[in-house]
């Protein structure tokens, strides 16, 4: 089991994410995002006779990992191969009408970026794939041969925030006309000639926004996270808290916009005199601005630089 053996994943603001969860002995939580199981071990270790532990990963060589790694807790941790846009869908298969708490650490896993051939990382020549789900058949590869220089921009501008986004596109375009772009390599090599070498991003590889925004096209980062919340919401008990992790400023404003939409209640115009849509808030949001890694854990681990904490609890 070389494989899972490798598999390696900081979990970031530990500490803080378990705090915030406030665990009861006998509560239900999930771990939507288990990875090593890192933030899952120290859940089960908290929980004691009638708890239970729900760890999902839509990636197989997590979800291995993590039902080894948790199988010392026994019937108190299930491992389930599964994104966590479908907790809801989990939970009633397993019978579990209300929950605790939901984790989500929405970042990639060490795991991921440092194996080769799993082609998230620009700085190793791997087939163009990103896949979290193998199972899933839409691949880097697929999006940058086959989608149109328009959707090609989007993405590139609305997912990597990249200015040179058109630049880059156009040269996408001109080179897959000669042949496919197969790997990473190509593709690095692609950006390099498209990105003015003045143009510095704060020290950051000229291809970190366009990798960026293949990986959240292929694997649909964004569209499942509003959703999850909402779904979560749903099944939490009262008092019951949503923490989560978020990497860039995409993830955060969701996080963040989501949070507001639930806590914030009528939603009717402010000219009407009573209230007629009946929307009541659903949670209080205990953090008014993001919990940030300590320097303490930036020095062990830089990997958290840009790592934001927002947590909320059901009304």
């Amino acid at each position: 089991m070389e494989e899972q053996i490798s598999f390696s994943h900081y979990s970031v603001l530990l500490n803080e994410c378990i705090e915030a969860l406030a665990i009861r002995p006998d509560g239900i939580y999930i771990d939507g995002t288990a990875g090593g199981a890192g933030h899952s071990s120290v859940i089960a270790s908290h929980l004691g006779e009638g708890g239970k532990l729900l760890a999902l990963d839509q990636d197989a060589t997590a979800v291995a990992v993590a039902t080894e790694r948790l199988s010392r807790f026994g019937e108190r941790a299930e491992v389930v191969h599964s994104n966590f846009c479908d907790l809801a869908k989990v939970c009633a298969e397993r019978g579990i009408e209300h929950i605790d708490g939901l984790l989500l650490d929405l970042g990639v896993s060490s795991y991921q970026l440092d194996t080769a051939e799993r082609g998230f990382s620009y700085r190793s020549d791997a087939p163009l794939d990103m896949r979290m789900d193998a199972t899933r058949s839409l691949t880097a590869k697929k999006i940058v041969n086959e989608y149109s220089e328009d959707a090609l921009r989007r993405i590139l501008f609305e997912y990597g925030e990249e200015r040179f986004s058109s630049r880059i596109v156009s040269n996408i375009i001109r080179a897959r006309q000669t042949a496919p772009i197969e790997t990473t390599g190509e593709l690095v090599e692609i950006i390099k000639r498209s990105v003015p070498a003045r143009h510095g991003d704060g020290g950051h590889h000229p291809a970190m926004r366009t990798f960026q925004a293949l990986r959240i096209e292929v694997n649909a980062e964004l569209d499942v996270i509003a959703p999850a919340i909402k779904s979560a919401v749903s099944l939490l008990n009262k008092g019951g808290r949503i923490v989560i992790i978020t990497f860039h400023s995409l993830e955060d404003r969701i996080v963040k916009q989501t949070f507001n939409s639930l806590a914030g209640g009528c939603t009717c115009p402010k000219n009407f005199p009573v209230c007629v849509c009946g929307n009541k808030p659903k949670v209080n949001i205990l953090t008014k601005k993001p919990i940030l890694p300590s320097a303490e854990e930036l020095a062990v681990n830089s990997r958290s630089h840009s790592a934001k904490l927002r947590i909320a609890e059901k009304l």
